[in-house]
């Protein structure tokens, strides 16, 4: 019966495996990914080939990186069967529930950071748990952890960040002042030893990655002197790479000036595959570490006969290989799940969003510690341009100065993130940290490397300029925040499921499971949820045309979204006032923001729309500006009738009267009808029948200039609640407020229309 609950968890470890593995890659696809995407210089089909390659690869070389799991963080031999099965079970159920919430925020997160607290805190626990029933002191604590491998593992990680971000910036500044912007333009010998820098160096450390994790490593051979080629590659790696440099350089040569191949694509290509490759050598033992730990754990319990309470686990503390069969499985489903895994891509956004070239829409708002650090950044650039000499800071800032782009025919927001030098330096930096952390076998975060590495370059070659800066400086101080956030929940949670399950066994294992599944399927549809809102919803698009009659078409389709939404919002927010139901309100004030955020975005894009437009045609800036501030204006109508309505049902103040609700409800129906003539008349771009609409606008201004009078007369003779008669007479006015927008826009688009087509095709 014993040995039936273990094997029970065992299984559900391996299926724990399999899921954390799908959230693993989902959250760290964006490592090896973001580089060649933000560049564009490949196919996006073809990164997904090569990156698929490079997983592969590395999952069947990453046996040693397996100890981790086993003597990484605790002693084994301090616990038994029973105790290290509970470890780890708390460890997988906190590990899969943790990177799924990162996942659905669109955040990276460290699944190496997240594996070894969880480890930590569960271990720790377990091992004050045993202290307490021995009758033992706090200190003792110290006998059950691997200390010295902890810190070692704990500090290589936080030095990481430094580490990655000082080099990332370096290597950046360095090769664009070598290159330029006009890189292409260079001579061809110039791109060719860059080619031998980077491929010589991402080469050495896939060849070196590769041959470690195989038994070749330790074969010997008289022709390299009689020792092993892992030793070999780690004591000749300065004339290895020598060679290789040479070798690379002369091949980048020939195949920049004979072949025509573009050797900073063929470097991003390799690149990417490095990076896979690495990133699936060192965090596979993060998914699939600690259920291969159990497995190897129960199969030497099975065998022993011993009590699971008094069987000691030493023999973690050996090294056992892990079979080939497992790593080739588990790398066939990091490879599906990089496919089909849209949270992957969302997690990829966030970090070209930070990291491109230009202005856009920014994802985080600037706080006063990234305000902080923007000024004294640009007062430290200001203090380093006086020290320097006027000649070599021209030449500097001419190697810096981005060439021209007309936006005339490239739409500034398809253009990719950064170039390809910047992608260049981003793989071939991160692959070689990684690939350096790997070899000696210490556990360094993917995550905290290439997000580090892709921010330094963008710092070194000033992709974060004035009107930028302080959103992406705090976008990294937020992801900064959550990778701490990660260290400390992992190891909390981790300690708190090891003691539940310690205390409630079987059935505690059980419940704990049933919740990861709850939470995780209710993750996964919510965000499905969100996914298809996003698409379905009739989201905004940015004017593209040049000339007056192609921006009317094109802003015909914004206008009519809006209307649609603004009719859907006035409607929730009488019907959530009606019923007083605070969760329609709370719903429709997000609804709200979301459209507010969606039309500051257009006029973000302002800059980019007048820039594109023909001369013959500059008069369309003045429709389409006035266009987007009536919009506007209506936003702000129905962001203050979602405000004060919450508000109002949230601080539970007196219910609106019966005939207030009635009234409003009458001005719901008749707003309604002339919104719905509206949304047909766009929608179908029928722009005549915006003539008969415009008809209805005295009585719509009559009927609410009665119920302003009404409730005035209400207010003198029977009204007793100041609050309702505030919101009542503001909904009025806000009303009126948002009708008079509505109706300023449709006369502009009636009378630009009427402008702009022969007179036969219009009719009254």
């Amino acid at each position: 019966m014993e040995s039936n609950i273990y094997l029970i968890m065992i299984i559900a470890l391996a299926v724990l495996a399999i899921a954390d593995l799908v959230v693993g890659v989902s959250n760290d696809a964006v490592n090896f990914l973001n580089s060649a995407i933000g560049s564009k210089a490949i196919s996006f089909k073809t990164i997904m080939i090569v990156a698929s390659i490079g997983i592969a690869c590395g999952a069947i070389f990453s046996s040693g990186m397996m100890e981790v799991a086993r003597k990484g963080i605790f002693n084994p031999g301090e616990f038994y069967f029973n105790e290290i099965m509970f470890i780890f079970m708390a460890v997988m159920i906190t590990d899969i529930l943790l990177l799924d919430f990162f996942n659905t925020l669109g955040m990276p997160t460290s699944t190496t950071v997240s594996i070894v607290f969880e480890l930590l805190g569960a271990a720790v626990a377990m091992a004050l748990i045993k202290i307490g029933a021995g009758g033992g002191s706090f200190s003792d604590v110290m006998n059950y952890i691997n200390t010295s491998k902890a810190t070692e593992i704990i500090l290589g990680i936080l030095l990481s960040v430094v580490v990655a971000f000082s080099i990332g910036a370096m290597v950046q500044w360095i090769s664009r002042l070598l290159l330029s912007y006009d890189f292409q333009k260079k001579a061809k010998w110039v791109g060719a030893l860059f080619g031998g820098a980077a491929l010589s160096a991402i080469t050495y450390f896939i060849f070196m990655k590769g041959i470690k994790g195989t038994a070749l490593a330790s074969q010997s051979f008289d022709v390299i002197g009689g020792v092993t080629i892992k030793d070999f590659l780690e004591t000749q790696w300065m004339g290895i790479v020598l060679v290789n440099f040479a070798l690379w350089s002369i091949i980048s040569y020939v195949l920049t000036v004979f072949v025509k191949i573009n050797i900073y694509k063929l470097i991003i290509g390799v690149g990417t595959f490095a990076l896979a490759l690495a990133f699936a050598g060192n965090d596979l033992v993060n998914f699939i570490g600690v259920p291969i730990a159990a497995y190897q754990s129960y199969t030497e319990w099975v065998g022993s006969g011993v009590d699971a309470t008094k069987f000691s686990m030493n023999i973690l503390s050996k090294e056992v290989p892990t079979p080939t069969l497992l790593l080739f499985i588990s790398g066939m489903i990091m490879v599906t799940t990089l496919w089909f895994s849209k949270k992957a891509r969302y997690v990829a956004e966030t970090e070209i969003n930070l990291s491109r070239e230009g202005e856009g829409k920014e994802r985080f708002e600037p706080n006063f510690l990234s305000r902080g650090i923007v000024r004294i950044a640009m007062a430290t650039s200001k203090y380093t341009a006086t020290i320097l000499p006027k000649s070599i800071s021209d030449k500097i800032e001419a190697k810096f100065e981005k060439p021209a782009v007309s936006l005339a025919k490239d739409k500034t927001f398809e253009m990719p993130a950064f170039d390809m030098v910047r992608a260049a330096v981003n793989l071939m930096v991160a692959g070689i940290l990684i690939s350096i952390a790997t070899s000696y076998k210490l556990p360094l975060s993917t995550t905290y490397v290439t997000f580090m590495v892709a921010m330094g370059t963008s710092l070194a070659d000033r992709a974060w300029g004035a009107e930028s800066a302080v959103y992406r400086v705090a976008g990294v101080l937020n992801v900064i925040g959550g990778w701490f956030g990660t260290a400390i929940i992992a190891f909390t949670a981790a300690g708190i499921i090891l003691t539940l399950i310690n205390f409630g066994t079987g059935a505690a294992i059980a419940i704990l499971l049933f919740v990861a599944v709850l939470l995780l399927a209710r993750n996964y549809i919510s965000y499905n949820k969100k996914s298809k809102e996003i698409k379905a919803e009739d989201s905004l698009r940015r004017a593209e045309s040049s000339s007056i009659q192609g921006v009317i078409l094109e802003s015909a389709k914004n206008t009519s979204n809006v209307v649609k939404r603004a009719n859907k919002t006035y409607t929730n927010a009488i019907d959530g006032l009606a019923k007083q139901n605070l969760d329609i309100l709370k719903k429709n004030k997000k609804g709200v923001v979301a459209l507010s955020n969606e039309i500051d975005d257009l006029r973000n894009h302002l800059f980019y729309f007048i820039k594109n437009l023909d001369d013959a045609s500059v008069g369309a800036s003045d429709f389409y500006i006035n266009i987007l501030g009536y919009l506007q204006d209506m936003t702000q109508s129905l962001e203050y009738i979602t405000k004060i309505s919450y508000k109002h049902i949230n601080n539970n103040h007196k219910k609106l009267k019966y005939n207030q609700i009635k009234e409003l409800k009458e001005i719901d129906y008749k707003l309604e009808h002339i919104l719905n003539k509206t949304y047909d008349a766009f929608d179908s771009r029928s722009f005549e029948k915006i003539g008969s609409i415009l008809n209805e606008k005295d009585e719509l201004f009559e009927m609410l200039s009665q119920k302003i009078q009404k409730q005035v007369e209400r207010t003198r003779t029977e009204e007793s609640s100041p609050k309702n008669t505030t919101l009542y007479f503001s909904l009025l006015l806000e009303t009126k407020d948002l009708m008079s927008a509505t109706m300023n826009m449709l006369e502009l688009y009636y009378k630009e229309h009427d402008s702009s087509v022969p007179p036969a095709t219009i009719s009254e």
